[in-house]
């Protein structure tokens, strides 16, 4: 079954909402009912900033720990290197964080540093990504979207674009990352909807803008029939843009385009018809994530999931998804 294209009205400043969440809980027995007023926070953020994503995640948490009024929000960024997250991790426990955030690099790795945090009851809650480990003692929750519902809406999406007849090329996030499979098979399981849509290759672009031009590149000459493109993430889809116009082609039109993540650039982009949708990632964690860290020392129960609903920018709305401030 594939996925319906409407997204939620947008939110305030593109603020989350939340769309659904699990039936398992955790809570904190000991009940402590500390105050994150006054409270040293842990940050462990996976990549590099230059991603707009990234850039906005961070900045979503460092407001919404300013206005929670912590002492200290130690931030770290691992600039995607899995041994330096777990090593950031560590060092904030031994700073002597209460309570940490975390944005996975990848779904295992982080084990050493979780179980540590746990051996002193720190709660640590996920965003983006999951990551492996036992809930309730590991992390008390994962914020995030459904990237496979994601890979579905993209399908639909491009569908919708090209009337259910293309012949696609799909960019890929760095292989081995969860959500690059769990997008890759969204689009695939969706795609058996649609038996005119054939995908003629499909490549890593490792989550690279400059590495998704070049294989554009190679995409392009090796299937001249191409007729459409989805990419997992915008900072790819901009890099492959640049190659679709470079061949002499006109992004959006000769190459019809969807994307995934909600960025200014490409909402901007479709308002000027030089791609055709984008299926939201909202990066703003910051207020769920310390609602959730109040919750627990509240004594409150705290969804051990709390997936996003994300909105799906088209023709029809991005103009006035860009007026409300809902892209990043």
């Amino acid at each position: 079954m594939t996925c319906a294209l409407a997204g939620p009205a947008f939110a305030q400043a593109g603020e989350q909402v939340v769309g659904s969440t699990s039936s398992a809980v955790c809570t904190n027995s000991a009940g402590t009912h500390a105050s994150l007023a006054g409270m040293v926070v842990g940050f462990s953020q996976s990549e590099n900033e230059q991603n707009p994503f990234r850039a906005a995640e961070t900045n979503s948490v460092k407001a919404a720990a300013k206005k929670a009024g912590v002492a200290r929000l130690l931030y770290t960024n691992a600039n995607d290197d899995q041994a330096k997250q777990v090593a950031d991790i560590e060092s904030m426990i031994s700073q002597g964080a209460k309570a940490i955030i975390v944005a996975p690099l990848n779904a295992t790795g982080l084990q050493p540093a979780l179980e540590q945090a746990a051996s002193k009851n720190i709660p640590v809650v996920t965003i983006d990504r999951a990551t492996a480990g036992t809930p309730c003692r590991n992390f008390i929750t994962n914020i995030g979207s459904d990237f496979y519902v994601q890979g579905q809406r993209s399908a639909d999406a491009l569908a919708a674009a090209t009337g259910g007849k293309a012949e696609i090329v799909e960019i890929q996030g760095a292989y081995g990352n969860a959500v690059e499979t769990q997008r890759t098979a969204g689009f695939a399981d969706a795609l058996k909807q649609h038996p005119d849509m054939h995908l003629l290759a499909a490549q890593t672009g490792n989550w690279s803008a400059t590495d998704a031009q070049r294989v554009m590149e190679q995409m392009l000459l090796a299937h001249a029939t191409a007729t459409a493109m989805y990419s997992h993430a915008d900072v790819m889809t901009l890099g492959a843009m640049r190659a679709i116009q470079q061949s002499g082609k006109q992004p959006g039109h000769d190459i019809a385009i969807v994307s995934i993540d909600g960025t200014k650039a490409l909402v901007q982009a479709i308002t000027a018809g030089r791609a055709q949708a984008d299926v939201e990632t909202n990066p703003r964690f910051g207020p769920l994530s310390f609602k959730a860290l109040g919750d627990w020392f509240a004594g409150k129960p705290v969804s051990q999931k709390l997936i996003m609903k994300d909105a799906l920018y088209d023709k029809a709305n991005a103009a006035s998804a860009l007026k409300h401030g809902a892209p990043y």
